[in-house]
Order: structure tokens, then sequence, then C-alpha cells
């Protein structure tokens, strides 16, 4: 659009907070706060998105806040399940969680992975279109989306070993398994995320 320069600050600034953000969830120890933060980081990205104006830039904002969206509710209740478990969000102490609750491994294990933009995932559709507008708009910016995509990517397998890798602690035997309403809570989250990555038109 016509002076398009104007928005040079604004995106600038939106990237930025997305690599401050990034390197913010790498240095928290409660589970809800990098989740939330996680959740900052990627609007800024759908924020310089969408402020580039053209129809691509806009099909990836709508693609990642949807792809985003649907991820972090999952991982949100995912984090409920664990501390309604052990009464804590500390990652320091909630480690082993692969051996009480498979079922809920490999959920944490899927969240974690879209969160990250694994291909070929809705997540990972939604940033790669998002970069390469960015790109095309201004070659430059590529330096901070790549920076942040790498954070992102560290934060998330942290958060995942941290919550279900390593040994479980002594009051593991007292947690219960998981629940049938917990699994079909987790199954709705997983089946649109599903769908998405399959047929991307239903957003694009």
């Amino acid at each position: 659009p016509q002076h398009a320069w104007l928005f040079y600050p604004v995106v600038a600034t939106s990237l930025w907070g997305v690599v401050m953000t990034g390197m913010t969830c790498m240095r928290k120890t409660d589970l809800k706060a990098l989740i939330a933060y996680s959740s900052v980081s990627h609007m800024g990205l759908v924020v310089s998105s969408a402020l580039i104006q053209t129809p691509n830039s806009m099909a990836a904002a709508m693609m990642l806040m949807v792809a985003h969206g649907l991820t972090s509710s999952m991982l949100f209740c995912l984090t409920n399940m664990l501390y309604e478990r052990t009464k804590t969000r500390t990652l320091l102490s909630t480690r082993g969680m692969h051996n009480i609750t498979p079922s809920l491994t490999n959920f944490w294990l899927i969240a974690s992975l879209t969160n990250l933009a694994l291909p070929p995932t809705a997540n990972f559709i939604g940033e790669i279109q998002i970069m390469t507008t960015l790109f095309n708009w201004s070659p430059i910016t590529i330096t901070l989306t790549a920076t942040g995509t790498i954070i992102s990517a560290v934060y998330s397998l942290q958060m995942y070993m941290n919550t279900n890798q390593g040994l479980p602690s002594k009051d593991s035997e007292k947690i219960y398994p998981t629940l049938e309403r917990e699994l079909l809570v987790l199954t709705l989250h997983t089946l649109p995320i599903t769908l998405i990555t399959i047929n991307p038109q239903l957003i694009l």
C-alpha cells in the first residue's frame, strides 16, 4: 500500500518483541507463564504480517492465529491437568510424567511440536508464509524471524523435556492416571489442527 514505509518501525518493533519474548520464555520456570509469553511471541509475527496488508500476508496471519490458538489452548489444558496432579507449575518439579501418564505425554509431544512449527503442521504453514511475505517486503526481516523461530524451537523442546523426561518425583505414586474427559478435550484440540494441516485451504 501507499506510504508502506510508515509501517517499518511498527513491524521492526513487533519482530523485536518476538525475539525478546522468546528469550523470556527460555528463562521462565513457571509453565503457565512460559505458554503465555509464547503466545505473545507468536502474535508478534501475526501483527507484522497483518501490517503488510497483502492477500498473502493476511492469509498467513489468519492461519497462524487459528493454528496457534488451538495449540496454545491445548498447552494450557495440559498444564492444568499437570497442575491438578502435582499441585505445582514449576518445571523442575514436574519431571518424569511419561512414566506415569503416557497418554498425556503423547499430547504434550504433539502440542510442543506444533508450537515450534514442525513441518508440515498448520503452525509451520502459517509461519513459513509469514516469513516469506516479510522477506519479500523487506529482506532484512529474515534475521529477526529466523532468530525467533530458532528460539521458539528451543523453549518448546525444553518445555516438553522438563515436563515428561527424566525421573519422576517421590510423590509420583499418588498421581492418578489419565481420565476419559481429559483425553476427549485433548482430542478435540488435536483433530482441528490435523484437519488444517491436511487441508490448509480450510483457512487460506
